[in-house]
């Protein structure tokens, strides 16, 4: 009845896979494998032969592998596209209530099952901050109060974890943009989709599992490259944003940066003054590829596919 392919990102993925593609027996699956240096590879070609494998030679990020798995599905001739985490499970019928939804309500571009933990007995931590109250006042309300409830909440964002996105959303907007390699891809998606006047909704009688646990966050020094890499990125996800009416905030970040450098040089805090000046050299490097970015996301077209 539906011409739907299934996305999934693998790398080095053993300790999820198995459970991962038996979730996903009822559609055709797409894995690209961003080089797993683990048995990734032979696992699915063993145990998995149906599973259209496209193996890469160098570790793509998530967002290029799965513009290439979805090119692959339009290719085919699919109408809905679902983006799976290989971390994450699908429970039954699950990709049938969200392509219900999808059908009745086809100006929801991104539509996300219920999100829970790898043991299926909370809602994951993350996603429950998607839901709270300030994103959709009548989630958990409903939940909690016995409410009937409703087909479908509208949110701002949901993480990329599992994503049905429909053909006429992928021909309008085209797939993640290359400006983000790992994280940040899927909050630059959810507002280019929202710009171009596509819905995001939460189905609450589709659930997977996200079998993430609580990762450790390590900790950085400030200055340090791990400390720039977390700035690049919340530059790019603030800056890109084509729901941003104009960069003036940034230059006016620029400006501030500027003054912090000077301020610290003349008070002989060389070292917070290095900051400053490294901070500053990243905001030029930046900004000539996020006006690029805006420039290209504001117009309609499979970009990036």
């Amino acid at each position: 009845m539906y011409n739907l392919f299934i996305v999934i990102v693998s790398y080095n993925g053993m300790a999820w896979l198995d459970m991962c593609l038996k979730s996903c027996s009822n559609y055709p699956v797409i894995v690209v494998d961003n080089a797993s240096t683990d048995e990734t590879v032979s696992f699915i070609e063993t145990n998995y032969p149906n599973v259209i494998l496209l193996k890469q030679s160098v570790n793509l990020g998530f967002g290029q592998a799965n513009n290439i798995g979805i090119r692959y599905a339009l290719d085919q001739g699919a109408e809905h596209v679902f983006l799976l985490n290989q971390d994450a499970y699908l429970q039954e019928g699950s990709v049938e209530a969200l392509l219900a939804v999808q059908k009745e309500n086809p100006n929801y571009g991104i539509l996300s099952p219920i999100h829970l933990n790898g043991n299926g007995n909370q809602l994951d931590r993350k996603f429950s901050n998607y839901v709270a109250y300030r994103k959709n006042p009548h989630f958990h309300s409903d939940f909690v109060l016995r409410k009937p409830l409703r087909d479908v909440y509208d949110v701002p964002f949901v993480n990329a974890a599992g994503w049905l996105l429909s053909r006429n959303l992928l021909d309008t907007i085209g797939g993640f943009d290359p400006l983000f390699y790992h994280y940040g891809e899927d909050d630059n998606y959810c507002q280019r989709a929202l710009y171009h006047n596509f819905k995001i909704g939460i189905v609450p009688i589709s659930f997977l599992l996200h079998d993430r646990g609580d990762r450790i966050v390590s900790k950085y020094r400030r200055g340090s490259k791990k400390h720039f890499e977390q700035i690049e990125l919340d530059l790019k996800t603030q800056y890109a944003n084509i729901n941003l009416p104009s960069m003036e905030s940034l230059q006016k970040l620029k400006s501030r940066r500027k003054r912090s450098k000077w301020r610290a040089f003349f008070e002989f805090d060389f070292q917070e003054a290095l900051f400053f000046k490294n901070e500053l050299s990243l905001i030029r490097k930046l900004e000539p590829q996020i006006v690029s970015s805006r420039m290209k996301n504001r117009l309609q077209g499979s970009h990036y596919l």
